[in-house]
C-alpha cells in the first residue's frame, strides 16, 4: 500500500537522482504549481540530480522556454529528457518521406535529420505530435487518413505517447490516443517515450553526466500517469512517487477529496504499487 508523503523532503534522504514527470506535476499546460517547482529546487540543493522526463513532442530545447514561460524556476532540474529527443532515432532509422501530424510548431522535431517533410498521400510514414486541433477533434476524425497509411503500410512514429493531458481544468487528447486507434485500424506503431527503454536509458546517461556514477536503486520517478510515468517506472526497476491530483483523480475523488481507500484499490486494479503518493508535488 502507498504511503503518503507531506513533502518530497520526506523521502528525498534515500535517493540520490529524481526522474520527475513535467506536466501534471510541475504545471497543467496554463499555470505551474509553484510548490512542486520549489520541492524539487529544494532537493537539488540537497545535492540530488533532477532529470525531467516528458513525453513532449518537443526537443528539450524548445521546452525550457515553455517552463519559464510558464513560470516553472530553472534550478527545478538538471536536464531535460523529452520523447521528442529520443524519437528523433526513430525518425532517423525510418523511411525518408514524412508526413507531420499535428500542429506546424512540431517542426523542429525534424531539424538536422535527413528526412523530407511531404503530404499526406506521399508518405512513406507519419509521424504523430498531436492533432490538429485538440480542443474538438478525436482521433475518430481521422479515421480515412489513418486507414489509408495502414492499406499502404505507412508506420506511425508516435512522439507523445500520452494519451491525455491537463490543460488547466480540462483533460485534452494526444498522440497517443491517436496511435492507439491506428493500432486498432492495423497499422504500425513506433515510440520511444514514457513507457518505453529508450527515454529512460536517456534519463540515465544525463544524470551520469552530472553525477557520475549511482545506483539504480537510488532514483526516485514521480508522476501522474498510469500507462506512461507509473508503468514506466514499474518497468525500468524504479520507486515512485505518485501525484495523485493529476489526470485520473476522478477515479478515486470523493466530495471533492481524494479518498486514500479509492485510491489503493484503484492502484490495485492497475497492478501498481508505488511506494508514496501526495496529491499535488510540494
Amino acid at each position: 500500500m502507498a504511503h503518503r508523503i507531506a513533502t518530497l523532503g520526506d523521502i528525498t534522504s534515500q535517493f540520490d537522482v529524481i526522474f520527475s514527470d513535467v506536466w501534471g506535476v510541475l504545471h497543467n499546460g496554463v499555470t505551474c504549481f509553484p510548490a512542486a517547482g520549489a520541492a524539487l529546487a529544494d532537493a537539488r540543493a540537497d545535492g540530488k540530480t533532477v532529470v525531467l522526463i516528458t513525453n513532449s513532442p518537443r526537443p528539450a530545447i524548445g521546452v525550457i522556454p515553455q517552463l519559464r514561460a510558464l513560470g516553472v524556476p530553472d534550478e527545478a532540474y538538471d536536464r531535460i529528457v523529452t520523447s521528442g529527443d529520443v524519437t528523433r532515432e526513430l525518425i532517423a532509422e525510418g523511411p525518408k518521406k514524412v508526413f507531420l501530424l499535428g500542429p506546424e510548431r512540431d517542426l523542429p522535431l525534424f531539424d538536422g535529420l535527413d528526412v523530407t517533410v511531404v503530404g499526406e498521400d506521399e508518405a512513406e510514414a507519419v509521424v504523430c505530435t498531436g492533432f490538429f486541433d485538440d480542443e474538438t477533434e478525436t482521433p475518430e476524425d481521422y479515421t480515412d487518413m489513418l486507414k489509408a497509411f495502414v492499406a499502404r503500410s505507412a508506420p506511425m512514429i508516435c512522439a507523445n505517447p500520452d494519451l491525455v493531458v491537463e490543460r488547466g481544468e480540462r483533460i485534452i487528447p494526444c498522440a497517443g490516443a491517436m496511435a492507439v486507434y491506428f493500432e486498432q485500424l492495423g497499422g504500425e506503431v513506433r515510440i520511444a517515450g514514457k513507457p518505453h527503454a529508450p527515454i529512460y536509458e536517456a534519463c540515465f546517461a544525463a544524470a551520469k553526466e552530472v553525477r557520475g556514477e549511482f545506483s539504480k536503486d537510488r532514483v526516485l520517478a514521480i508522476g501522474d500517469g498510469m500507462p506512461t510515468d507509473v508503468k514506466g517506472a514499474i518497468s525500468a526497476g524504479l520507486d515512485l512517487l505518485y501525484i495523485s491530483g493529476g489526470i485520473h483523480a476522478a477515479e478515486y475523488t470523493l466530495n471533492g477529496e481524494i479518498d486514500e481507500a479509492l485510491l489503493n484499490s484503484y492502484l490495485k486494479s492497475q497492478n501498481a504499487a508505488p511506494g508514496w503518493w501526495m496529491p499535488r508535488l510540494a
